[in-house]
């Protein structure tokens, strides 16, 4: 009944099983409606911070499960949406300045096979520089961030001064080490082996490999200065440029 679009996912589909719709590596999605602008103001979405989810649930034509998706990917349909709903250009404020931005310049960054351990399976390897072990580990999807949330928030209620949200994400992330796939000893890895170094460099690794968009655009200001590598930002706003929140 609406006119859609076929959007191209910056993983290609390689890191999800074979049998998922999302191993086309493409999803439709219709334009937006009067609906996803109803969206967009509902206040209990916007306070619960799942607006953004609920309009590209919305949106998305393809009968995909919206949990498997990985951020790189969500990042590619919230841009989609955006030009399919409100145009290309996107205006907004920074340092006291105006610019605007042309969005269907947004390059994706896109998921290298190589990288891989295995074509269709979220599963990537990377040895530690200083423990010299390896651990596989994934590129967490929309389930595994709600999860961690929700951990994260649990142990907050247990020790308001609690601050694991760096740990917590590892633990979902790493799937093995050296081989044992047990979620006990990966866990217990992450508590009393696993140094700071180590976490760090894992964590350079993962953002250097995983499918994403760049949003960083080169800004020439008033007064003729480029501003290099400045990373656009996003909110409601980014949707709507009259949504009162």
């Amino acid at each position: 009944m609406f006119p859609t679009e076929e959007v191209t996912l910056p993983s290609k589909g390689l890191i999800y099983p074979q049998d998922n719709l999302l191993a086309k590596g493409v999803l439709e999605m219709k334009y937006m409606t009067a609906k996803e602008e109803d969206i967009l103001t509902n206040e209990t979405y916007i306070k619960n911070g799942t607006v953004i989810d609920k309009l590209l649930q919305s949106l998305i034509v393809t009968p995909i499960d919206y949990n498997d998706l990985v951020v790189g990917d969500k990042n590619a349909i919230m841009i989609a949406a955006r030009v399919l709903g409100y145009g290309k250009d996107y205006t907004f404020n920074l340092d006291g300045e105006e610019f605007t931005v042309d969005l269907t310049e947004v390059a994706d960054k896109e998921l290298k096979e190589e990288y891989l351990t295995e074509k269709h399976k979220n599963e990537f390897d990377f040895t530690l520089p200083t423990l010299n072990k390896t651990v596989t580990f994934k590129i967490l999807t929309h389930l595994d961030e709600k999860k961690i949330e929700t951990e994260v928030k649990g142990l907050k209620k247990i020790n308001k001064n609690e601050s694991a949200e760096y740990s917590t994400r590892l633990k979902h992330m790493i799937l093995s080490v050296e081989g044992d796939y047990e979620r006990k000893t990966v866990r217990q890895f992450v508590d009393t082996q696993l140094l700071a170094r180590d976490a760090r460099a894992l964590r350079e690794y993962v953002k250097e490999i995983q499918p994403d968009v760049d949003l960083t655009f080169d800004l020439e200001t008033e007064a003729g200065d480029v501003k290099g590598g400045v990373k656009i930002p996003i909110g409601i706003t980014f949707f709507w440029p009259d949504t009162e929140l």
